[in-house]
């Protein structure tokens, strides 16, 4: 047993410091699948014993990574270069629910669905929702500031955060809050993947149930066609509570797995869904469909009940597990385009995945130009490994190039990293590294992450 597990053992318990390589196994990767055992994971119970293990590192001088559901996509929670996982499975309580000042404070390893099923008595809910909202939880959903199909009309989960308590690089808990004065070190925090601090408990907006909800559904021909509705309506100054498009390989996949009534003769789907007055509904969707129908809309139905409704969402947020149907693996990027360019960046991606002859299915949040084009693939099979890690750096070169970015949601993590230069210049990275150098100097915390690794030890540390 080496000294810093006999050191967290004693600052914890022997019950909550896992050792075994078959337990470690289990913090070893996320949904990006690299597999990287750490030394020791260790399951706090509140915030001091996070404190504990966070001086105990320092003084091993042991990287330290925080681990909520392992649902990331970046590898943002694989430990690198070994060191400590943190694991926040019994920090997994909402601490308040504060009703008159529509704000909950959570601990990090509560899941994401599950506060809003908290809130629902009070007439609340929690408006960022990934579609792993089932499973992520709002640690992880803070360090990626993860976004989802509403964030089109309630933004991403750094406009509901309210304030953060955190454990530093030296072992201490601070707490940052919006309403102070001075710079918004909570939004600095929100989206550092962990490579800040330890988040310890996280205070959220919560949003009112709206008097009505409408889930309207429409089929085109084409993704161009869908995308083409979707500045319409924009242009127009309509902004749905989302916007959602699917293409004809994505409906076929969901609709065996889920039977919510997509048309399967359609190439693609749009998924609408509006809020607010009951009074106010048959207009809205009537100015709705009035644009559908002018791309080229073939049907526009609207879902006739409750079960209706949550059918088509379950089956938009189960696409990803759906793909299991038509490959046995499935690599998906999340890169951002400007609306106007989404027919575009469309296309090129067809060409991309037919020139590594690779299956592509495309199931975006349209409304905010999110893309996530699933490039399927089998991994036993060597050359198609290559061909999606290649195929997925040209979809996120040409991104940039039709002036968007390399993630929208998902974070940069481990995979993205080294595409990080393409979309800052080296003053643009060094000035990042100064704030993390300020706030986790040794860089213990989630090493290896978001920075390309020319720039930590060249352009940032030299500036």
């Amino acid at each position: 047993m080496t000294a810093l597990v006999e050191r967290l053992i004693d600052a914890v318990d022997a019950e909550s410091v896992l050792t075994e390589p078959e337990d470690l196994a289990a913090y070893a990767f996320d949904a990006y699948s690299e597999d990287r055992l750490p030394t020791a994971a260790v399951v706090p119970r509140d915030a001091r014993d996070v404190c504990r293990i966070v001086k105990i590192a320092a003084e091993c001088d042991t990287p330290i990574v925080a681990r909520g559901a392992g649902t990331g996509l970046c590898g943002g929670a694989v430990p690198a270069r070994g060191g400590v996982v943190v694991s926040f499975a019994r920090m997994n309580r909402i601490l308040e629910l504060d009703a008159r000042n529509r704000r909950a404070r959570v601990q990090p390893g509560v899941v994401n669905l599950e506060l809003s099923h908290a809130a629902a008595p009070l007439r609340m809910f929690y408006a960022p929702d990934p579609s792993s909202q089932k499973i992520s939880t709002l640690g992880g959903n803070v360090a990626t500031n993860a976004g989802g199909p509403h964030c089109l009309s309630y933004g991403t989960t750094v406009n509901h955060v309210l304030a953060v308590e955190y454990v530093d690089h030296r072992g201490e808990i601070v707490r940052v809050d919006q309403d102070e004065p001075g710079y918004d070190l909570t939004g600095v925090l929100v989206g550092s993947e962990g490579t800040l601090g330890i988040v310890t408990s996280i205070d959220v907006r919560l949003m009112r149930v709206p008097e009505a909800v409408r889930v309207c559904l429409a089929a085109f021909a084409d993704v161009e066609s869908a995308s083409e509705a979707v500045s319409q309506i924009i242009g127009a100054g309509i902004v749905p509570i989302a916007l959602e498009i699917m293409d004809r390989l994505i409906i076929g996949a969901v609709e065996a797995a889920f039977h919510a009534g997509y048309p399967q003769d359609a190439g693609a789907v749009l998924l609408v869904e509006i809020a607010g007055l009951a009074d106010d509904m048959d207009a809205s969707e009537a100015a709705l469909e009035k644009i559908a129908r002018s791309c080229g809309a073939m049907l526009w139905r609207s879902a006739r009940s409750h079960a209706e409704r949550e059918a088509l969402w379950a089956a938009r947020k189960g696409a990803a597990g759906a793909i299991g149907r038509i490959a046995p693996n499935y690599y998906i990027q999340d890169c951002t385009v400007p609306r106007t360019r989404l027919p575009e960046v469309l296309h090129r991606v067809d060409e991309i995945a037919r020139r590594h002859r690779l299956a592509v299915g495309n199931v975006f949040h349209a409304g905010d130009g999110n893309l996530h084009p699933l490039l399927m693939f089998d991994r036993r099979v060597q050359r198609e490994i290559q061909a999606v890690i290649d195929a997925g750096s040209e979809i996120l070169a040409t991104c940039i190039q039709l002036g968007g970015t390399i993630s929208g949601e998902h974070g940069i993590g481990y995979e993205k990293r080294e595409s990080l230069s393409l979309v800052f210049s080296a003053d643009d990275l060094a000035t990042m590294g100064r704030v993390r150098d300020v706030l986790d100097p040794a860089r213990r915390f989630n090493p290896d992450k978001i920075f390309p690794s020319g720039a930590i030890c060249g352009e940032v540390k030299a500036r």
